[in-house]
């Protein structure tokens, strides 16, 4: 009875160790691939628009639109996607989507193309695999809208975009360029900004000629009845709000010098010069939407880094970075409070991809370190010194 015992202590103590571990991991699990997005999203608050100091509480909740801005979320396709790569990157992505429609509740979310990043090269099955992963991730509740603008990695750039593939993405998404939505008197305009090249292709003409007459509609709006004219004598009328454009392609800037930030592109990448039709909008096609719509602030992806930059002195361009852990380590999104006469963005971050990295390692030491210390294979420091210096005595 007596060996029967002591043999069962050891036992009940190696399995409490075991538990201990197995704890030990699962929080470690549980933190790093779940919580922390709780943890950094909710350091995110909405911007505070100017004018709701002037406005009482109910007429401001009631009035300001909060919009989720996101870009470039590159979902990998068949062809060049890793099954790792797509685990680890979507997850971040899905949770990351997730937590912050949770904690954040917009009524609106605005991704600005290059959903997929095979688009212009998926076959039809796996078009249909890749929408719905994409439906799973970026799954919404009614009180919310999604919104998505097509990129060249949807379509393809212009020399491959064709009407089959435009159709597609447009039957998915309900996009069509040249679109107008608006929200509480806000008006936002969908640009399909790869069929901005300008040389009269099909796709792009069509695409050209939405967007002149949208225009007119959103001048025609602006103006008073006495100025209008028998042009505008009949076109429906819109609210009497600057347009804010929401396109892939930014619009046309030398090169990324003048952007600042942690989430701009990196200082060895800033003077390179940018390719027009490739990298932004040419010049041509950039003065055409700004004098068509004369807008108020304008969103962009495309370069899955941050910039801000003014063009004619006084219209505010943003780049939006790109929302995955693939095209950078510190990804982010773009919190918008607008109203149909101003508007208030704040910029949320998520998890760092290196810091989760870091808390793996750290966590990683110390179970080897706990692991060594309960088998008595690591000699405790006291140990270790009063070694050195009995044998230093001997000497």
């Amino acid at each position: 009875m007596l060996s029967s015992s002591g043999k069962s202590l050891p036992l009940k103590k190696q399995l409490c160790f075991l538990l201990k571990l197995v704890c030990f991991v699962s929080s470690v699990l549980i933190f790093c691939e779940f919580l922390i997005y709780y943890v950094v999203i909710f350091q995110c608050q909405w911007p505070e628009v100017k004018g709701g100091a002037h406005m009482g509480e109910k007429e401001t909740s009631a009035s300001v639109l909060k919009a989720m801005i996101l870009a470039d979320t590159h979902l990998l396709g068949a062809i060049k996607g890793h099954w790792l790569d797509k685990l680890r990157r979507e997850w971040q992505m899905e949770r990351s989507f997730q937590t912050a429609l949770w904690l954040l509740q917009p009524d609106i979310v605005f991704i600005l193309g290059d959903v997929f990043d095979e688009g212009k090269w998926s076959s039809p099955q796996a078009w249909a695999d890749d929408v719905g992963r994409f439906q799973k991730m970026f799954r919404y509740p009614v009180s919310t809208e999604l919104v998505v603008v097509v990129g060249n990695h949807d379509v393809g750039f212009h020399y491959e975009m064709t009407p089959y593939k435009v159709n597609r993405f447009e039957k998915v998404f309900n996009f069509t360029s040249g679109k107008l939505i608006t929200r509480k008197g806000i008006n936002f305009v969908l640009v399909n900004s790869v069929a901005m090249e300008g040389d009269g292709c099909g796709l792009c003409r069509a695409a050209e000629e939405k967007l002149l007459a949208l225009s007119h509609k959103l001048n025609c709006s602006q103006q008073k009845p006495s100025r209008s004219g028998k042009r505008c004598s009949d076109v429906e009328k819109l609210p009497a709000s600057d347009p804010i454009l929401l396109q892939h392609y930014p619009l046309y800037r030398k090169n990324d010098a003048e952007c600042s930030g942690e989430d701009s592109a990196p200082p060895e990448e800033k003077n390179i010069p940018f390719k027009e039709k490739y990298d932004v909008l040419s010049r041509e096609a950039s003065q055409k939407l700004l004098w068509w719509f004369h807008p108020r602030l304008v969103l962009s992806g495309h370069t899955h880094s941050a910039c801000e930059v003014l063009h004619a002195g006084k219209i505010p361009e943003i780049s939006v970075p790109s929302f995955s852990w693939r095209n950078r380590n510190n990804p982010s999104f773009i919190m918008g409070s607008v109203t149909p006469t101003d508007f208030s963005l704040q910029k949320c971050f998520l998890p760092y991809e290196s810091r989760v990295f870091t808390l793996y390692g750290a966590a990683g030491a110390l179970l080897v370190v706990l692991i060594l210390a309960h088998f008595q294979l690591l000699t405790p420091p006291v140990y270790f010194a009063q070694r050195l210096i009995s044998k230093h005595k001997a000497v």
